[in-house]
């Protein structure tokens, strides 16, 4: 049950506010610090003494097992906190702890060492873009929050571009220290942004805040909150599996030449930026969130067929131009949140904006082993078709099925 405050309405900004601008750069250095690893995955492997192919395969897949397990334990913590002390102290709190765990990751001597900070950056970069996403949906017109979202996952995910840019340029090592500079350099932006208004009332009232349980007490609003997350797990399906084991899937598909997960990130990340900008501005066009989302996930499945059945023989340039267009595809990774955001009253936003991606991240634990699995019996084109399609169905069934949140008025509590 929801019910409106009586007080005032909170104060809205504008799309290039302070808000606005830390939360995407925020998002910048997120993305950044969150995809570094299946950039350099090889690289700093090989350097750790691990040399073999399978080795490199399933070590990689453990370490970015914990920083996953990471990021879920993060999407409980910060998601309650940014409900029960607001949003501004999870978003520079979160960039804290991942900037200090990336900057010693650049220290690693062992596999062990690599993996423990691999799930305290997980820890802290679960935060970022739940508070960010909570605070700008909240202080913009409702008419203008899907473009502020826009801008947010515009920006950031070109940090994974950069990521790419740097490891390949100055080494693992080094790339580790610049994300975790960049997020320290970060901090000094937090004067000029303010705290949400509609936060600010709520917190007067004795409304009770940040109770993750509650989200389980009420079979309505568990429904709510179960589509949320599965929406996002066919694109962590895509980056966890199609683009992170690129090498591996362009072994199998023969591809005519070498392909590393680096480059195969980095045309992900920037048909990323391009499919996140298209769905913000179509969801705003066609007055309609879940449309959208339809309309990219469709897409979707079609480039996770062309991926896999349709590139035998290929060059590397075709294979790279393959994840630039799959990248755009899965661009509704802001979209995923702001629905999200939108479903839910002030008192438990910033618990489901926060939780809800880390937990859509987080299928990569269940994804892996899945795939493994059937990848026995099916080998690693049938396995992946099947783990696709399953996440595919099930997430157009959730976004089908959720109440439409374009133009909803956020100023309301969960009863």
């Amino acid at each position: 049950m929801n019910s409106h405050p009586t007080s005032s309405p909170p104060k809205t900004t504008g799309l290039l506010s302070a808000i606005v601008v830390v939360a995407a750069l925020g998002y910048f250095v997120d993305i950044y610090d969150l995809i570094l690893f299946s950039i350099v995955r090889v690289e700093s492997l090989n350097e750790l003494g691990i040399t073999a192919k399978e080795a490199v395969t399933n070590q990689g897949l453990y370490l970015i097992n914990m920083q996953m397990g990471g990021m879920l334990l993060g999407g409980v913590l910060w998601g309650i906190l940014g409900d029960k002390k607001g949003r501004l102290s999870v978003l520079f709190g979160s960039i804290l702890i991942y900037s200090l765990a990336n900057i010693a990751n650049g220290f690693v001597q062992s596999v062990e060492q690599y993996a423990w900070l691999r799930l305290i950056a997980g820890i802290g970069l679960a935060g970022e873009l739940g508070a960010g996403i909570t605070l700008v949906s909240e202080t913009l017109p409702k008419e203008k929050r899907g473009y502020g979202t826009m801008i947010v996952a515009t920006v950031g995910v070109s940090g994974a571009m950069l990521a790419y840019w740097v490891g390949a340029k100055f080494g693992w090592r080094n790339a580790y220290f610049v994300g975790g500079g960049l997020g320290l350099a970060l901090l000094a932006l937090r004067v000029g942004v303010y705290e949400s208004g509609m936060f600010e009332q709520t917190k007067k009232s004795d409304v009770e805040r940040g109770n993750f349980f509650a989200l389980f007490t009420n079979r309505a609003r568990l429904a709510r909150y179960a589509k949320c997350l599965l929406i996002g797990v066919p694109l962590w399906f895509v980056v966890g599996i199609l683009i992170t084991l690129a090498p591996e899937f362009g072994a199998e598909l023969g591809i005519t030449g070498p392909v590393t997960a680096g480059l195969g990130v980095f045309w992900c990340y920037f048909g990323l930026v391009f499919g996140d900008f298209a769905s913000g501005t179509l969801s705003q066009v066609l007055r309609s969130r879940n449309r959208a989302l339809q309309l990219f996930l469709v897409f979707c499945g079609l480039m996770v067929a062309v991926y896999l059945f349709a590139l035998k023989g290929a060059t590397p340039t075709i294979f790279y131009v393959a994840c630039f267009v799959l990248g755009i595809s899965v661009g509704f990774w802001a979209l995923f949140v702001t629905v999200a955001a939108e479903q839910f009253g002030t008192n438990l936003r910033a618990t489901v904006a926060t939780t809800a991606p880390n937990f859509a991240r987080g299928s990569v634990i269940v994804l892996v082993p899945l795939f493994q699995a059937l990848r026995g019996p099916l080998g690693l084109l049938g396995s992946a078709a099947v783990l696709g399609l399953v996440s595919l169905v099930v997430a157009f069934w959730a976004v089908s099925t959720l109440p439409e949140s374009f133009g909803k008025d956020l100023d309301f509590v969960e009863e």
